[in-house]
């Protein structure tokens, strides 16, 4: 054995540079793998030796990463902002809610029944004969409806459109339209005459003659021929058609309109 077999630094060949006996064994293994040439040891640009530096570094504990799973206050705003938001574009833009607060549409609706109308209807779709409509009270019906409420709005239903003539004989007769006897007793209350006294009604441009469902106790159309606009319903004052009941939960449903009953009347005249 040969002393220098003792040593603990060797130099790389060609490189001048001393390394210990296990950044020696480093040095030739990995220059085994890498086909390039060995370079001899490189000094930092603070004078420190990068080798160094790393092999200290390996025994540093590494710095905890933060947690991806926690809840912060972004995530707050948008599970609660933007679900709130949506409810009140569509609360604004889509649908209406309201407590109905007299017994004009019984049986349909009854006293403090909630319902929900659609706002699309009349300011993107037609109104249509049967509708169930809700509109701002046009000349003061309130002072003759008998309700527990409070607001401006009615709820009836929709029986003229713009050009029709509306008109019925009495006790007994059936409502006409345009010269039709429509049968309405799947709608009306029960035991209800369609108009206990008899009435003729031209509808005019923009407007709508409503009648409630419960004939005896509605302050509709009928009752305000001399207000100006003979009973009838300005277009702009409705606000929404009635979709469905919510409340009481035992009595959800949606409202029908019964379009079918109406499907024989001819157009009114042209406006």
């Amino acid at each position: 054995m040969r002393p220098d077999d003792h040593r603990t630094d060797r130099a790389m060949p060609g490189s001048g540079t001393e390394f210990s006996r296990d950044e020696w064994i480093v040095a030739i293994a990995d220059h085994g793998v890498d086909p390039t040439d060995m370079p001899g040891r490189v000094v930092g640009t603070d004078g420190r030796d990068p080798l160094a530096r790393r092999r200290k570094g390996a025994h540093r504990k590494t710095s905890p990463k933060r947690n991806n799973d926690s809840f912060s206050f972004r995530d707050l705003l948008i599970w609660c902002v933007v679900p709130f938001v949506a409810v009140l574009l569509v609360r604004i833009f889509l649908i209406g809610f309201y407590v109905i607060p007299s017994g004009s549409m019984r049986d349909t609706i009854e006293i403090g029944d909630r319902v929900i109308t659609s706002k699309l209807t009349p300011k993107y779709f037609d109104l249509k004969r049967g509708d169930i409509v809700v509109f701002h009270d046009p000349a003061n019906w309130l002072n003759q409806e008998t309700t527990r409420g409070k607001g401006d709005y009615l709820i009836k239903r929709l029986i003229g459109l713009p050009g029709d003539v509306v008109e019925c004989g009495g006790a007994g007769q059936p409502v006409k339209i345009n010269g039709v006897a429509i049968d309405e007793t799947s709608y009306i209350k029960s035991g209800v005459d369609p108009s206990s006294f008899s009435f003729r009604v031209e509808v005019t441009a923009g407007h709508i003659f409503v009648m409630g469902d419960n004939r005896a106790s509605s302050a509709d159309s009928r009752y305000h021929q001399d207000d100006g606009d003979h009973g009838l319903v300005p277009i702009d004052n409705v606000v929404g058609v009635g979709l469905m009941r919510y409340w009481p939960l035992n009595r959800m449903s949606f409202l029908s309109s019964h379009h079918d009953v109406f499907k024989d009347v001819p157009a009114g005249k042209a406006q």
